[in-house]
Protein backbone atom coordinates (compact mmCIF):
# COMPACT_ATOMS: atom_id res chain seq x y z
CA UNK A 1 0.00 0.00 0.00
CA UNK A 2 1.24 3.61 -0.93
CA UNK A 3 2.50 5.03 2.31
CA UNK A 4 0.19 7.75 3.86
CA UNK A 5 1.35 10.60 5.22
CA UNK A 6 -0.58 9.65 8.49
CA UNK A 7 2.65 7.00 9.04
CA UNK A 8 4.88 10.01 9.87
CA UNK A 9 5.03 11.34 13.00
CA UNK A 10 5.48 15.10 12.25
CA UNK A 11 4.58 16.54 15.63
CA UNK A 12 8.20 15.50 16.83
CA UNK A 13 9.77 15.07 13.12
CA UNK A 14 10.59 11.49 14.42
CA UNK A 15 10.79 8.33 12.04
CA UNK A 16 8.37 5.76 13.05
CA UNK A 17 9.59 1.88 12.42
CA UNK A 18 7.16 2.33 9.09
CA UNK A 19 9.28 4.58 7.37
CA UNK A 20 12.75 3.47 8.77
CA UNK A 21 11.29 0.16 6.85
CA UNK A 22 10.41 1.78 4.05
CA UNK A 23 13.99 3.25 3.46
CA UNK A 24 15.23 -0.89 3.91
CA UNK A 25 12.92 -1.68 0.81
CA UNK A 26 14.83 -2.89 -2.14
CA UNK A 27 15.24 -0.95 -4.93
CA UNK A 28 12.51 -2.87 -6.82
CA UNK A 29 10.47 -2.59 -4.60
CA UNK A 30 11.19 1.34 -4.21
CA UNK A 31 10.54 1.23 -8.42
CA UNK A 32 7.72 -0.31 -8.07
CA UNK A 33 6.10 1.75 -5.44
CA UNK A 34 6.93 5.08 -7.07
CA UNK A 35 5.27 4.63 -9.99
CA UNK A 36 2.07 3.24 -8.59
CA UNK A 37 1.86 6.55 -7.09
CA UNK A 38 3.12 8.81 -9.94
CA UNK A 39 0.12 6.87 -11.60
CA UNK A 40 -2.18 7.60 -8.89
CA UNK A 41 -1.30 11.23 -9.13
CA UNK A 42 0.00 11.99 -12.09
CA UNK A 43 -0.73 15.86 -13.97
CA UNK A 44 -3.18 16.14 -16.62
CA UNK A 45 -2.49 18.69 -19.23
CA UNK A 46 -5.99 21.21 -19.32
CA UNK A 47 -7.01 24.20 -21.46
CA UNK A 48 -7.27 27.86 -19.92
CA UNK A 49 -10.46 28.76 -18.69
CA UNK A 50 -12.66 29.50 -21.54
CA UNK A 51 -13.82 32.96 -20.04
CA UNK A 52 -11.55 35.47 -18.10
CA UNK A 53 -12.87 36.82 -14.78
CA UNK A 54 -12.15 40.81 -14.24
CA UNK A 55 -9.84 41.49 -11.24
CA UNK A 56 -8.51 44.43 -9.66
CA UNK A 57 -6.28 46.18 -7.04
CA UNK A 58 -3.02 44.88 -5.95
CA UNK A 59 -3.48 42.05 -4.39
CA UNK A 60 -6.26 39.13 -4.03
CA UNK A 61 -6.75 35.74 -2.25
CA UNK A 62 -7.75 32.16 -3.29
CA UNK A 63 -8.70 29.41 -0.95
CA UNK A 64 -7.86 25.96 -2.23
CA UNK A 65 -8.29 22.26 -0.59
CA UNK A 66 -7.15 19.05 -2.67
CA UNK A 67 -5.35 16.61 -0.26
CA UNK A 68 -2.01 16.82 1.79
CA UNK A 69 -1.00 20.58 1.65
CA UNK A 70 2.34 20.21 1.90
CA UNK A 71 2.30 19.80 -1.86
CA UNK A 72 -0.29 22.32 -2.53
CA UNK A 73 1.42 24.44 -0.47
CA UNK A 74 4.65 24.06 -2.27
CA UNK A 75 3.27 23.93 -5.89
CA UNK A 76 2.16 27.67 -5.38
CA UNK A 77 4.37 28.48 -3.27
CA UNK A 78 6.84 28.82 -6.84
CA UNK A 79 4.17 30.23 -8.89
CA UNK A 80 5.32 33.80 -9.91
CA UNK A 81 2.75 36.15 -8.20
CA UNK A 82 2.23 34.52 -5.68
CA UNK A 83 3.08 36.83 -2.52
CA UNK A 84 2.47 34.10 0.19
CA UNK A 85 0.88 30.67 0.23
CA UNK A 86 0.09 29.48 3.93
CA UNK A 87 -1.35 25.74 4.84
CA UNK A 88 -4.31 25.56 7.28
CA UNK A 89 -7.32 24.91 7.52
CA UNK A 90 -11.19 25.67 6.39
CA UNK A 91 -14.48 24.39 6.72
CA UNK A 92 -15.24 24.07 10.17
CA UNK A 93 -14.75 25.74 13.66
CA UNK A 94 -12.00 27.55 15.41
CA UNK A 95 -12.13 25.37 18.49
CA UNK A 96 -11.18 22.25 15.32
CA UNK A 97 -8.58 23.47 13.40
CA UNK A 98 -6.34 21.72 14.01
CA UNK A 99 -4.07 19.25 12.70
CA UNK A 100 -5.03 16.50 15.26
CA UNK A 101 -8.31 16.91 15.42
CA UNK A 102 -9.09 17.65 11.65
CA UNK A 103 -7.15 14.54 11.02
CA UNK A 104 -9.71 12.63 12.40
CA UNK A 105 -12.39 13.23 9.52
CA UNK A 106 -14.99 14.56 11.93
CA UNK A 107 -14.89 18.69 12.11
CA UNK A 108 -15.75 19.47 8.68
CA UNK A 109 -12.39 21.25 7.79
CA UNK A 110 -10.16 20.34 4.95
CA UNK A 111 -6.49 21.29 4.75
CA UNK A 112 -6.51 23.85 2.81
CA UNK A 113 -4.15 26.59 1.35
CA UNK A 114 -4.58 29.71 1.10
CA UNK A 115 -2.72 31.68 -1.68
CA UNK A 116 -2.24 35.53 -1.99
CA UNK A 117 -1.49 36.71 -5.61
CA UNK A 118 -0.80 39.65 -7.15
CA UNK A 119 -3.54 39.83 -10.14
CA UNK A 120 -1.28 41.84 -12.45
CA UNK A 121 1.08 38.76 -12.46
CA UNK A 122 -0.70 36.04 -12.60
CA UNK A 123 -4.78 35.74 -12.31
CA UNK A 124 -7.34 33.79 -10.60
CA UNK A 125 -7.94 31.71 -13.43
CA UNK A 126 -4.46 30.83 -13.99
CA UNK A 127 -4.05 29.41 -10.61
CA UNK A 128 -7.09 27.08 -11.14
CA UNK A 129 -5.50 25.80 -14.36
CA UNK A 130 -2.02 25.09 -12.09
CA UNK A 131 -4.78 23.60 -9.26
CA UNK A 132 -6.96 21.60 -11.83
CA UNK A 133 -3.58 20.36 -13.63
CA UNK A 134 -0.74 19.79 -11.29
CA UNK A 135 -1.48 20.51 -7.30
CA UNK A 136 -3.80 17.54 -6.69
CA UNK A 137 -5.92 14.97 -8.36
CA UNK A 138 -9.65 16.22 -8.68
CA UNK A 139 -11.20 13.07 -9.23
CA UNK A 140 -10.43 11.10 -6.37
CA UNK A 141 -13.21 11.50 -4.28
CA UNK A 142 -12.66 12.65 -0.11
CA UNK A 143 -8.83 11.29 -0.51
CA UNK A 144 -5.47 12.24 -2.36
CA UNK A 145 -3.31 9.62 -3.11
CA UNK A 146 -2.54 7.53 -0.08
CA UNK A 147 -4.52 9.83 2.15
CA UNK A 148 -8.06 9.02 3.16
CA UNK A 149 -10.71 11.04 4.84
CA UNK A 150 -13.07 14.36 3.87
CA UNK A 151 -10.39 16.46 5.23
CA UNK A 152 -8.50 15.22 1.59
CA UNK A 153 -11.21 16.31 -0.09
CA UNK A 154 -11.07 18.57 -3.49
CA UNK A 155 -12.57 21.45 -2.82
CA UNK A 156 -12.91 25.63 -3.96
CA UNK A 157 -13.38 27.95 -1.04
CA UNK A 158 -15.19 30.56 -2.83
CA UNK A 159 -14.37 34.07 -1.15
CA UNK A 160 -17.19 35.62 -2.97
CA UNK A 161 -19.87 34.76 -5.97
CA UNK A 162 -17.73 35.75 -8.86
CA UNK A 163 -15.30 33.00 -7.90
CA UNK A 164 -17.69 30.37 -6.89
CA UNK A 165 -19.74 30.70 -10.79
CA UNK A 166 -16.26 30.83 -12.11
CA UNK A 167 -15.04 27.75 -10.55
CA UNK A 168 -18.62 25.81 -11.70
CA UNK A 169 -17.85 27.24 -15.18
CA UNK A 170 -14.45 25.63 -15.06
CA UNK A 171 -15.14 22.63 -13.92
CA UNK A 172 -18.30 22.05 -16.47
CA UNK A 173 -15.63 23.25 -19.52
CA UNK A 174 -12.78 20.52 -17.85
CA UNK A 175 -15.30 17.47 -17.43
CA UNK A 176 -16.71 18.02 -21.29
CA UNK A 177 -13.24 17.83 -22.92
CA UNK A 178 -12.75 13.62 -21.41
CA UNK A 179 -9.14 14.35 -20.19
CA UNK A 180 -9.26 12.96 -17.17
CA UNK A 181 -9.49 9.91 -15.65
CA UNK A 182 -13.24 10.27 -14.37
CA UNK A 183 -15.61 13.06 -13.69
CA UNK A 184 -14.49 15.88 -11.04
CA UNK A 185 -15.56 15.44 -8.14
CA UNK A 186 -14.20 19.31 -6.42
CA UNK A 187 -16.64 20.95 -4.92
CA UNK A 188 -17.08 24.86 -4.29
CA UNK A 189 -17.93 25.56 -0.44
CA UNK A 190 -18.29 29.24 0.81
CA UNK A 191 -15.33 30.33 2.13
CA UNK A 192 -16.03 31.13 5.92
CA UNK A 193 -12.74 30.91 7.60
CA UNK A 194 -9.00 29.96 7.06
CA UNK A 195 -7.22 28.95 10.04
CA UNK A 196 -3.49 28.89 9.64
CA UNK A 197 -1.99 25.35 10.18
CA UNK A 198 0.54 24.36 12.91
CA UNK A 199 4.01 25.90 12.54
CA UNK A 200 5.89 22.78 12.03
CA UNK A 201 3.74 22.29 8.63
CA UNK A 202 4.27 25.41 7.23
CA UNK A 203 6.92 25.30 3.98
CA UNK A 204 7.22 21.68 4.66
CA UNK A 205 7.80 20.57 1.10
CA UNK A 206 10.91 22.99 0.80
CA UNK A 207 12.15 21.88 4.54
CA UNK A 208 12.07 18.14 3.89
CA UNK A 209 12.63 17.20 0.42
CA UNK A 210 14.03 13.76 1.46
CA UNK A 211 11.67 12.51 3.42
CA UNK A 212 9.62 9.34 1.21
CA UNK A 213 6.17 11.04 1.42
CA UNK A 214 7.89 14.19 -0.47
CA UNK A 215 9.96 12.18 -2.44
CA UNK A 216 6.87 10.38 -3.62
CA UNK A 217 4.09 12.53 -3.64
CA UNK A 218 5.07 16.08 -3.93
CA UNK A 219 8.46 16.92 -5.36
CA UNK A 220 6.56 15.15 -8.97
CA UNK A 221 4.13 17.94 -8.73
CA UNK A 222 7.23 20.66 -8.56
CA UNK A 223 8.60 19.20 -11.46
CA UNK A 224 4.99 18.95 -13.61
CA UNK A 225 5.04 22.46 -13.12
CA UNK A 226 8.04 23.80 -13.92
CA UNK A 227 7.53 21.58 -17.11
CA UNK A 228 3.24 22.65 -17.60
CA UNK A 229 3.62 26.17 -16.73
CA UNK A 230 7.18 27.21 -17.44
CA UNK A 231 6.26 30.69 -17.69
CA UNK A 232 4.93 30.65 -14.16
CA UNK A 233 7.29 28.77 -12.78
CA UNK A 234 10.19 30.20 -10.63
CA UNK A 235 12.92 28.30 -8.49
CA UNK A 236 12.81 30.09 -5.28
CA UNK A 237 9.48 29.49 -3.45
CA UNK A 238 8.01 32.62 -1.22
CA UNK A 239 8.21 30.84 2.10
CA UNK A 240 6.12 31.72 5.08
CA UNK A 241 8.72 31.94 7.86
CA UNK A 242 7.91 32.45 11.57
CA UNK A 243 3.58 33.05 11.29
Amino acid sequence: MPQSRADVHVRSFSWRPVVASFLLLPAMALALFSRSSAAQEAPVVIPAPAVTMVETGPSAKAVFAGGCFWGVQGVFQRVKGVTMAVSGYSGGSAETATYELSSTGTSGHAETVEVTYDPSVVSYGELMQIYFSVAHNPTQLNYQGPDHGTQYRSTIFAINDEQAEFAQAYIDQLDATGLYEGPIVTTIEPFEAFYPAEQYHQDFLTRNPTWPYIFLHDLPKIEALKKIFPDHFRAEPVLVGQL
